[in-house]
Protein backbone atom coordinates (compact mmCIF):
# COMPACT_ATOMS: atom_id res chain seq x y z
CA UNK A 1 0.00 0.00 0.00
CA UNK A 2 1.81 3.29 -0.77
CA UNK A 3 2.42 5.89 1.72
CA UNK A 4 0.37 8.80 2.17
CA UNK A 5 2.22 12.01 1.28
CA UNK A 6 1.85 14.05 4.72
CA UNK A 7 3.21 11.04 6.67
CA UNK A 8 6.70 12.08 6.46
CA UNK A 9 6.21 15.43 7.07
CA UNK A 10 4.49 14.77 10.49
CA UNK A 11 7.21 13.53 11.94
CA UNK A 12 9.95 15.61 10.48
CA UNK A 13 7.73 18.02 12.14
CA UNK A 14 7.90 16.20 15.52
CA UNK A 15 11.78 15.61 15.43
CA UNK A 16 12.35 19.20 14.65
CA UNK A 17 11.95 21.98 16.64
CA UNK A 18 8.45 23.69 17.23
CA UNK A 19 7.17 25.54 14.19
CA UNK A 20 5.74 29.17 14.32
CA UNK A 21 1.99 28.68 13.64
CA UNK A 22 0.40 29.53 10.02
CA UNK A 23 -1.44 32.72 11.79
CA UNK A 24 2.13 34.46 11.82
CA UNK A 25 2.06 34.56 15.60
CA UNK A 26 5.00 33.39 17.93
CA UNK A 27 3.97 30.00 19.71
CA UNK A 28 3.63 30.57 23.39
CA UNK A 29 6.92 30.00 25.57
CA UNK A 30 5.40 26.90 28.37
CA UNK A 31 4.26 27.88 31.58
CA UNK A 32 5.88 26.24 34.52
CA UNK A 33 2.93 24.08 36.25
CA UNK A 34 2.41 25.15 39.34
CA UNK A 35 2.54 22.90 42.41
CA UNK A 36 -0.55 21.52 44.11
CA UNK A 37 -2.07 24.38 46.74
CA UNK A 38 -2.23 23.68 50.08
CA UNK A 39 -5.17 21.58 51.75
CA UNK A 40 -7.50 23.81 53.85
CA UNK A 41 -7.39 23.07 57.59
CA UNK A 42 -9.69 20.53 58.68
CA UNK A 43 -12.63 21.14 60.74
CA UNK A 44 -12.21 19.17 64.33
CA UNK A 45 -13.28 16.11 64.55
CA UNK A 46 -13.05 15.85 60.68
CA UNK A 47 -10.82 14.54 58.54
CA UNK A 48 -10.88 17.70 56.21
CA UNK A 49 -13.22 19.98 54.16
CA UNK A 50 -15.44 18.10 52.33
CA UNK A 51 -15.81 18.19 48.54
CA UNK A 52 -19.05 19.17 46.83
CA UNK A 53 -20.87 16.42 44.83
CA UNK A 54 -21.98 17.28 41.55
CA UNK A 55 -24.87 19.12 40.72
CA UNK A 56 -26.82 15.55 39.80
CA UNK A 57 -25.88 14.10 42.88
CA UNK A 58 -26.85 16.71 44.97
CA UNK A 59 -30.25 17.47 43.29
CA UNK A 60 -30.68 13.59 44.27
CA UNK A 61 -29.65 14.23 47.65
CA UNK A 62 -31.76 17.41 47.67
CA UNK A 63 -34.44 15.72 46.80
CA UNK A 64 -34.48 12.74 49.06
CA UNK A 65 -34.05 14.73 52.05
CA UNK A 66 -36.74 17.18 51.25
CA UNK A 67 -39.37 13.90 51.42
CA UNK A 68 -39.74 12.38 54.57
CA UNK A 69 -39.63 8.74 54.43
CA UNK A 70 -40.31 6.25 57.71
CA UNK A 71 -38.06 6.20 60.51
CA UNK A 72 -36.41 2.97 60.37
CA UNK A 73 -35.98 0.90 63.77
CA UNK A 74 -33.32 2.89 66.29
CA UNK A 75 -29.95 1.45 66.92
CA UNK A 76 -30.11 -0.42 70.29
CA UNK A 77 -27.56 1.35 72.52
CA UNK A 78 -24.20 -0.34 73.12
CA UNK A 79 -23.71 -1.05 76.69
CA UNK A 80 -20.29 -1.09 77.65
CA UNK A 81 -18.22 -4.19 77.97
CA UNK A 82 -18.11 -5.62 82.34
CA UNK A 83 -14.38 -6.24 82.65
CA UNK A 84 -13.02 -9.74 83.29
CA UNK A 85 -12.45 -10.19 86.75
CA UNK A 86 -9.36 -12.36 88.68
CA UNK A 87 -9.23 -13.67 91.80
CA UNK A 88 -6.03 -14.13 93.58
CA UNK A 89 -5.99 -15.88 96.80
CA UNK A 90 -4.16 -13.92 99.34
CA UNK A 91 -3.96 -12.65 103.24
CA UNK A 92 -4.30 -9.11 104.29
CA UNK A 93 -0.48 -9.16 105.13
CA UNK A 94 0.37 -10.78 101.04
CA UNK A 95 -1.96 -8.99 99.26
CA UNK A 96 -0.12 -6.37 98.75
CA UNK A 97 2.86 -8.54 97.56
CA UNK A 98 0.70 -10.16 95.47
CA UNK A 99 -0.44 -7.16 93.66
CA UNK A 100 2.90 -6.11 93.29
CA UNK A 101 3.38 -9.73 91.73
CA UNK A 102 0.62 -8.98 89.45
CA UNK A 103 1.58 -5.61 88.75
CA UNK A 104 4.81 -7.50 86.75
CA UNK A 105 3.48 -9.98 85.17
CA UNK A 106 0.99 -7.69 83.37
CA UNK A 107 4.32 -5.74 82.48
CA UNK A 108 5.95 -8.38 80.99
CA UNK A 109 2.93 -9.53 79.10
CA UNK A 110 3.32 -6.11 77.09
CA UNK A 111 1.14 -3.90 79.53
CA UNK A 112 2.10 -0.30 79.52
CA UNK A 113 2.92 1.21 83.00
CA UNK A 114 0.06 3.64 82.18
CA UNK A 115 -2.64 0.91 81.57
CA UNK A 116 -2.50 -0.17 85.27
CA UNK A 117 -4.06 1.59 88.29
CA UNK A 118 -4.00 -0.19 91.70
CA UNK A 119 -5.84 0.47 94.79
CA UNK A 120 -5.51 -0.65 98.11
CA UNK A 121 -7.59 -0.87 100.92
CA UNK A 122 -5.46 -0.73 103.99
CA UNK A 123 -2.09 0.75 104.74
CA UNK A 124 -1.07 2.91 101.42
CA UNK A 125 1.50 1.54 99.20
CA UNK A 126 4.65 2.59 99.64
CA UNK A 127 4.96 4.48 96.19
CA UNK A 128 1.84 6.64 96.76
CA UNK A 129 3.03 7.36 100.53
CA UNK A 130 6.51 8.88 98.72
CA UNK A 131 4.45 10.82 96.16
CA UNK A 132 2.00 12.09 98.65
CA UNK A 133 5.28 13.47 100.65
CA UNK A 134 6.23 15.76 98.13
CA UNK A 135 2.12 17.31 98.03
CA UNK A 136 -1.54 16.38 96.86
CA UNK A 137 -0.65 18.31 93.41
CA UNK A 138 2.82 16.61 92.82
CA UNK A 139 1.18 13.16 93.68
CA UNK A 140 -2.08 13.51 91.10
CA UNK A 141 0.84 15.51 88.29
CA UNK A 142 1.26 11.67 88.61
CA UNK A 143 -1.71 10.95 87.73
CA UNK A 144 -2.85 12.82 84.88
CA UNK A 145 0.80 12.20 83.28
CA UNK A 146 -0.71 8.67 82.77
CA UNK A 147 2.33 7.42 81.94
CA UNK A 148 3.53 4.62 84.99
CA UNK A 149 1.10 2.56 87.35
CA UNK A 150 -0.95 4.60 89.67
CA UNK A 151 -1.56 3.75 93.31
CA UNK A 152 -4.50 5.22 95.29
CA UNK A 153 -6.05 4.30 98.33
CA UNK A 154 -9.98 3.35 98.79
CA UNK A 155 -10.13 7.56 100.24
CA UNK A 156 -9.13 8.98 96.82
CA UNK A 157 -10.42 5.70 94.48
CA UNK A 158 -13.06 7.38 93.23
CA UNK A 159 -11.02 10.27 91.81
CA UNK A 160 -8.74 8.39 89.55
CA UNK A 161 -9.57 8.24 86.05
CA UNK A 162 -10.12 4.69 83.97
CA UNK A 163 -7.80 1.85 83.01
CA UNK A 164 -7.39 -0.54 80.97
CA UNK A 165 -6.46 -2.91 84.18
CA UNK A 166 -7.24 -2.36 87.99
CA UNK A 167 -5.92 -3.95 90.54
CA UNK A 168 -6.94 -4.16 94.09
CA UNK A 169 -4.71 -5.45 96.97
CA UNK A 170 -7.44 -6.12 99.77
CA UNK A 171 -4.58 -5.22 102.56
CA UNK A 172 -6.66 -4.49 105.49
CA UNK A 173 -8.86 -2.49 106.83
CA UNK A 174 -13.11 -1.89 107.38
CA UNK A 175 -15.51 -3.58 105.11
CA UNK A 176 -16.46 -0.64 103.61
CA UNK A 177 -13.59 0.35 102.34
CA UNK A 178 -13.34 -3.06 100.85
CA UNK A 179 -17.17 -2.37 98.98
CA UNK A 180 -15.43 1.56 98.40
CA UNK A 181 -12.53 0.10 96.54
CA UNK A 182 -14.17 -2.89 94.71
CA UNK A 183 -16.75 -0.44 93.37
CA UNK A 184 -14.52 1.84 92.29
CA UNK A 185 -12.31 -0.54 90.84
CA UNK A 186 -15.17 -2.02 88.78
CA UNK A 187 -16.80 1.05 87.04
CA UNK A 188 -13.18 2.05 86.44
CA UNK A 189 -11.07 -1.34 84.78
CA UNK A 190 -11.35 -0.96 81.23
CA UNK A 191 -10.89 -4.49 80.25
CA UNK A 192 -9.40 -6.29 83.94
CA UNK A 193 -9.82 -6.33 87.10
CA UNK A 194 -7.91 -8.47 89.50
CA UNK A 195 -8.69 -8.48 93.30
CA UNK A 196 -5.90 -10.19 95.44
CA UNK A 197 -7.19 -10.96 99.39
CA UNK A 198 -9.26 -13.82 100.75
CA UNK A 199 -11.70 -15.24 97.92
CA UNK A 200 -14.65 -15.55 100.21
CA UNK A 201 -14.63 -11.97 101.08
CA UNK A 202 -13.99 -11.11 97.61
CA UNK A 203 -16.80 -12.94 96.38
CA UNK A 204 -19.22 -11.48 99.38
CA UNK A 205 -17.98 -8.01 98.63
CA UNK A 206 -18.45 -8.34 94.57
CA UNK A 207 -21.64 -10.04 94.97
CA UNK A 208 -22.87 -6.96 96.42
CA UNK A 209 -21.00 -4.25 94.67
CA UNK A 210 -21.63 -5.62 91.12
Amino acid sequence: MPLIPEEPQIHEKAQGPRATPASGRTAPTPRPVPGPRPAAPPRPGRPGPARPAPPAQRASRDTAAAKPGPAGPAAPATAPAAPQIQLIPATPDGALDAAEEAVDLLLDSGRTPGDVLVITTGDAHPWAAHELSFGDAAYWAQHDAGDDVFYADTAVADRAASRAVVVVALNGGPEAAAVTALTAAHSRAGALLIVCGDPQRINSVLGATV
